[in-house]
């Protein structure tokens, strides 16, 4: 037992004295009863011993004073509260031997819980008076964003921290104008924010709107990075409430949370079905897509994992995950190229494969329309052909297609080659044959190889410019965890022969995108300018997700649709294998005239 504990254990006998003798006075008008000389003695020689186990059995030294909170009012109230029940007793059964009066039973406890938790209180505010005008004094003065629960939550946490001084609180509730959260005051609405930077001399800001949607975030960083203040964020409110994360863990606002891309939530359980106990093959298992398939599926105890992957360094990078995160996960490593038949045939008949994900592909639309367009069918179309066919010659359970957006009404051929590889997919499911090909459709992922946003961020760094195609090109994005989560689910709902449509939201425009990553980066359109260079290639200005013909229904997940395409001609499969097994290299008008005749609705860009 140590010294500040034996304090305490004093501080609250003393208090029983002091509650039981103050009592009486003030039952007797402030005059001492000394008529009732026997009653004090023996009550405080009676609740002693009770209020000293009361307060052991509630728990109430297991709390620091500079700390008080709820839960130590709690266990001081069930402490009292057997004090309450001693009085009680002590007032019923002590007769004709003592006569204590039965207002003791009301004045003693309220005495004794006033004395205690005022004690208490008192010392957490001495604590956080010290803390407070401490952290004011050295801490860096920053403005919350939100005066909601987050915001409350995240003023608390800052109090604590010799690093920060909150200084003022802006939110777009007129209702809590001028009102103030432990003692700081909202002084305005997020249109105020730059004025209340200026009025404090701060120079950051905390996002304490885990909910907010992205057009709020969007304004409020425009009007932050505008009066020069860096900008900061706090996690969201799911992981906040899990527990994994602490609100005072803040980090940059990235470009992801201006996107406003919700959270997924996945049926765990039937991927966990689905997946537990089996043999798993990722193709293009180093790639953006590829490697999150993987650190996903090492979630749900799949028996193996074989990692097919042709470029040598994203193999390593991906095996050096699964070494330093899952080590417990089996896993295989294969260097290997998809359009390799003899290779392909080796991987299944050693590795019996039941699930396999195909997420092997060239996706690049410049570098795939000029000079390299027959590389683009040979790899995403024969590479497709060849991996389908070994998995249904195997017996494997599922096969699953990463398709594109691009590959609907293509204008540039790395899209009409996807919407090919669709076709080869659907012809196998159409073929027979115990392996349930599905085909799962999405558009662009932040920051995966060779996207927009790794692009940007290298311009940003070397001062610009940053260059965009056209003022109104757009596209669709999500996350890449996103992204590989749904691929999951659609695996899992699938009954074979679906196109999955993945909801991608809103689209963005790429000039908007530009000029957020520049703010976000702490510079004006000035100093970073924007520089318009014409679409490239087989670009469009416009994505789509749905070919005109097809037709969607819903699916058990609101993010998953299911498209119907058109029907794939008889016959198919035999002329486009003998195509795309052609040895002898086309160029590239060749191959466009050889995709319009497989693929109809597939229209050349003006710009290829």
């Amino acid at each position: 037992m140590n010294i500040r504990l034996l304090l305490v254990f004093a501080f609250d006998l003393l208090m029983v004295v002091v509650a039981w003798v103050v009592s009486f006075l003030l039952r007797f008008n402030l005059e001492w009863p000394g008529a009732f000389r026997e009653e004090i003695v023996y009550g405080v020689l009676i609740l002693l011993p009770v209020q000293l186990l009361a307060c052991r059995w509630a728990g109430l030294y297991r709390g620091m004073w500079g700390f008080a909170s709820l839960p130590d009012l709690r266990r001081l109230l069930k402490a009292v509260l057997v004090s309450l029940v001693a009085v009680l007793l002590l007032t019923m059964y002590s007769k004709p031997y003592l006569l204590i009066p039965r207002s003791m039973a009301v004045l003693y406890p309220l005495l004794l819980l006033v004395l205690m938790g005022g004690a208490r209180i008192a010392g957490r505010m001495w604590k956080e008076r010290l803390l407070v005008h401490g952290v004011r004094k050295a801490g860096r003065p920053v403005i919350i964003v939100g005066a909601g629960t987050a915001g409350a939550m995240l003023l608390r946490e800052l109090a604590r921290s010799a690093d920060w001084s909150v200084v003022a609180m802006v939110d777009d509730d007129r209702h809590k104008r001028g009102l103030e959260i432990s003692g700081c005051r909202v002084e305005g609405s997020t249109e105020d924010l730059p004025a209340v930077l200026r009025r404090h001399e701060a120079r950051h800001v905390i996002l304490a709107m885990p909910s907010a949607p992205a057009e709020v975030l969007q304004r409020v960083t425009r009007l932050a990075t505008d009066a020069g203040a860096a900008l900061f964020t706090i996690p969201g409110l799911a992981e906040l409430m899990s527990g994994r994360v602490a609100i005072n863990m803040m980090r940059p606002v990235k470009i992801e949370d201006l996107l406003g891309r919700e959270s997924v939530r996945i049926d765990s359980h039937n991927v966990q079905a689905m997946l537990a106990g089996k043999r798993i093959l990722v193709t293009g298992a180093g790639g953006s897509i590829g490697s999150e398939l993987c650190r996903q599926l090492s979630r749900f105890d799949p028996a193996c994992v074989v990692l097919l992957e042709a470029s040598e360094f994203a193999l390593y990078m991906v095996e050096q995950w699964f070494g330093e995160h899952r080590p417990e996960v089996s896993i295989v490593r294969l260097a290997g190229d998809v359009k390799d038949t003899a290779r392909m045939a080796q991987v299944f008949a050693e590795h019996r494969p039941e699930v396999i994900f195909h997420a092997a592909a060239y996706k690049h639309v410049p570098l795939m329309e000029v000079g390299n367009a027959w590389q683009a069918v040979r790899n995403n179309v024969l590479g497709t052909l060849v991996v389908a066919r070994a998995a249904r010659d195997a017996g494997a359970e599922r096969f699953v297609l990463i398709s594109t957006d691009k590959a609907v009404n293509p204008t540039n051929v790395m899209g009409a080659t996807k919407r090919m590889a669709e076709m080869v997919c659907e012809i196998m499911q159409n073929g027979g044959g115990g392996t349930r090909f599905h085909i799962v459709r999405f558009g662009n992922v932040l920051g995966s190889t060779g996207s927009v946003i790794p692009k940007f961020q290298s311009q940003i760094a070397h001062g610009g410019p940053v260059t965009v195609t056209h003022p109104e090109i757009n596209r669709y994005f999500m996350s890449i965890p996103e992204a590989a989560q749904l691929v999951l689910q659609a695996a899992a709902m699938g009954r074979g022969g679906e196109i999955f449509v993945l909801d991608m939201g809103e689209p963005v425009r790429i000039v908007d995108l530009a000029r957020n990553m520049i703010r976000l980066s702490g510079f004006t359109e000035d100093e970073i300018r924007i520089e318009f260079t014409g679409l490239r290639p087989g670009e469009k200005l416009y994505e789509e997700l749905l070919a005109d013909a097809e037709e969607t229904l819903p699916t058990l997940h609101e993010k998953l649709r299911i498209a119907r395409p058109r029907r794939v001609p008889d016959g198919l499969y035999e002329e486009v294998r003998a195509w795309v097994g052609s040895e002898v290299p086309l160029d590239d008008e060749a191959v466009r005239v050889g995709l319009k005749r497989w693929v109809p609705e597939y229209e050349p860009s003006q710009y290829s």
